[in-house]
């Protein structure tokens, strides 16, 4: 088992201490996870372990031969690669191994029927012996299952990588160290730029990594699925705690709970001793003050007490929606969308779409990228235009919309303008005391927007959302931005909103949290759920077992070449199956096993094939029973040939 040790670790960068006195062991059996707000340090800490920075004090000691994995949030890869081979590049020791095998066979065959021709078949057979044992002769298919399960097609891997997005970019740097296959991997917010079914896929194939991890990232339902330790960043200081994140926040508020009796039965004892003292220093029990006093001042220097008052440590955005007044009637009919379709070029996003939500209300739109979310909301607003079918929004509701970008902010205008231009009563100290919700305090209220992280943007739109006091919330990624504080502040605020709610999200955990009806768009489809994501993929997991089960039921019998076939004749005969077999049935066997082997190839050409991980794992199980069964009818075929 590795081990990554930091030891009594400091650093300070630009004059602020970002870690003093860490120390903190991480193995290559466990999946942790690293939390804290935006900017407290969780990458610096990254770097440290990756050697891009040296501690200030203190050591960081990787065990030897121990390999990591680093994933930075703004990864480089080789921008003059095509896709592929950039991704490819993960396997130069196997390109490597496989260009002198070219050579090799180019070199046997001007060599034919010459002395020279022995010693390099023998080393050809080394080198392809050792090429197998590396999975050289499977990293087609892994580039193909880790490209295609993170939402690249073929058709993409010839692009070069300056023609990709800023998103596509991660995604491919994200590919090139999974195949890696490092010890310990450090994942930077790897699900940045994912869509819902990447997130999914990653969070499968992360689930099945033989290694450790550290990794930071907001994805929260991540997180509680792959985590079996969570790491807190915050004060400079790690704090450990066992289990994933939910477990943490809720081992966390019970510390904290714990921490403030203690501060409160603390604050009363020394309360109580020093109104003792203060009456009878003077007096006739003045002995018995001044021994109180001392022993009360040597307890203190002691640190028996907690004197500080505890405080949460992740400070959040105070998000509370107004109350808008009178709401609709429950059961009213909010928005109503019947026989919708959409469709840019030739690529059709939706059709005969119809969909109902009622007063009250709260319902979540997902699916992958690409398949019409947007543009869903945009034809509910009536900023675009469907090409078929009917819209109607209620004439009383007071919609407020919530888009992905931001929108509806003046570059030129101060946090205190934009409030201001939806509250014309407010005062600029009114402005800066709401602005102080929304964690603005100092001087950031009279930042201009175009100064703003995204995270800061994203809190001034929900300032300016909840201003005017609307009933129903049109939604786009609204915790884009955000860090797990301002997440989790967002998600009770929509708890407590009494109006209607239609978000759109690829946030799981967010969704889970918030929605009771869930509308998922795909390119085969769309459907109405009723429930949150965990009960989508239940659902889903559910219905395709049993279509798994019918179809088995149905054939009557295993499919062909699949590890079941197989163990029942290893069980029926003990010797070898091909001992009784004539030559004519055993090239006949051989036949059939090479087409199925074409027939996987296929499928693994296929790039839907690698969105499901439980299938793309079923099928390389099948995969490699057929080719070792395939193996073994060739090595049984030479030898009759031999004999015969």
């Amino acid at each position: 088992m590795g081990l990554i040790r930091l030891q009594d670790v400091h650093k300070q960068l630009g004059g602020q201490v970002i870690l003093a006195g860490v120390t903190l062991d991480l193995h290559t059996n466990q999946t942790a996870a690293l939390i804290g707000a935006n900017g407290v340090g969780k990458t610096t800490l990254f770097r440290l372990i990756a050697r891009q920075l040296d501690p200030d004090l203190g050591t960081v000691t990787i065990s030897k031969d121990l390999q990591v994995g680093y994933l930075p949030q703004e990864p480089d890869i080789d921008h003059t690669a095509t896709l592929r081979d950039a991704v490819a590049a993960a396997f130069a020791d196997l390109l490597k191994l496989e260009r002198k095998l070219h050579d090799l066979a180019d070199q046997m065959a001007a060599a034919h029927d010459s002395p020279a021709l022995d010693p390099l078949m023998a080393e050809y057979d080394k080198l392809s012996a050792r090429f197998d044992a590396a999975g050289g002769y499977r990293f087609e298919q892994r580039l193909n299952e880790v490209l295609g399960g993170l939402g690249f097609r073929t058709q993409d891997y010839g692009m070069p990588v300056s023609a990709l997005s800023g998103g596509q970019r991660c995604r491919a740097a994200l590919a090139k160290l999974l195949l890696q296959e490092r010890q310990f991997l450090l994942l930077d917010e790897p699900t940045n730029h994912l869509d819902i079914d990447a997130v999914r896929w990653l969070e499968k194939f992360l689930a099945g990594h033989q290694g450790g991890a550290l990794i930071i990232s907001h994805d929260r339902y991540l997180l509680d699925r792959l985590a079996e330790r969570t790491i807190e960043l915050t004060g400079a200081k790690v704090y450990s705690y066992v289990g994933n994140y939910s477990q943490f926040v809720r081992t966390r508020a019970e510390r904290q709970l714990t921490q403030m009796r203690q501060y409160e039965q603390d604050r009363e004892f020394i309360e109580k001793e020093q109104a003792y003292i203060a009456k009878h220093l003077a007096g006739q029990r003045t002995n018995q003050a001044k021994g109180r006093r001392t022993r009360l001042e040597r307890r203190m220097e002691a640190g028996e007490f907690v004197l500080e008052r505890p405080t949460d440590a992740t400070a959040a955005a105070k998000i509370r929606f107004d109350d808008p007044g009178k709401q609709a009637q429950r059961g009213k009919e909010i928005v109503h969308v019947e026989g919708l379709r959409k469709q840019y070029d030739d690529k059709l996003l939706f059709s005969d779409l119809d969909l109902t939500v009622f007063s009250g209300q709260r319902l979540g739109i997902t699916g992958p990228n690409g398949t019409g979310k947007t543009t869903l909301l945009k034809i509910v607003l009536g900023e675009v235009e469907a090409d078929a079918g009917a819209t109607k929004v209620a004439q009383t509701a007071r919609v407020a919309y919530f888009a992905q970008d931001a929108t509806g902010l003046d570059p030129e205008r101060t946090v205190i303008d934009e409030i201001i231009s939806v509250r014309g009563d407010f005062l600029e100290r009114d402005a800066r005391n709401y602005a102080a919700r929304f964690l603005f305090h100092g001087e950031d209220p009279f930042k201009k927007t175009s100064q703003l992280s995204g995270g800061e943007q994203s809190r001034v739109r929900f300032m300016k959302l909840i201003l005017g006091a609307p009933d129903v919330l049109i939604l786009d990624e609204p915790t884009n931005h955000l860090d797990i504080p301002s997440r989790e502040a967002l998600e009770s605020a929509l708890a407590e909103f009494k109006g209607t709610v239609i978000t759109v999200s690829h946030d799981r955990y967010f969704i889970d949290q918030t929605v009771e009806r869930l509308f998922v768009l795909r390119e085969e489809g769309h459907r109405l759920f009723a429930g949150n994501y965990s009960y989508y993929i239940e659902q889903i997991e559910r219905e395709r077992a049993e279509a798994e089960a019918a179809a088995m039921a149905k054939a009557g019998t295993p499919r062909k070449g699949g590890r079941r076939g197989s163990q029942t004749r290893a069980k029926d005969q003990p010797t070898s199956p091909f001992a009784k077999m004539k030559l004519v049935d055993l090239e006949a066997y051989i036949a059939e096993r090479e087409e199925q082997v074409a027939e996987f190839n296929e499928r693994f050409a296929d790039p839907d094939v690698y969105k499901d991980a439980e299938l793309i794992m079923r099928l390389r199980v099948e995969f490699d029973t057929v080719r070792e069964e395939l193996a073994a009818a060739e090595q049984a075929w030479l030898e009759r040939a031999e004999r015969e």
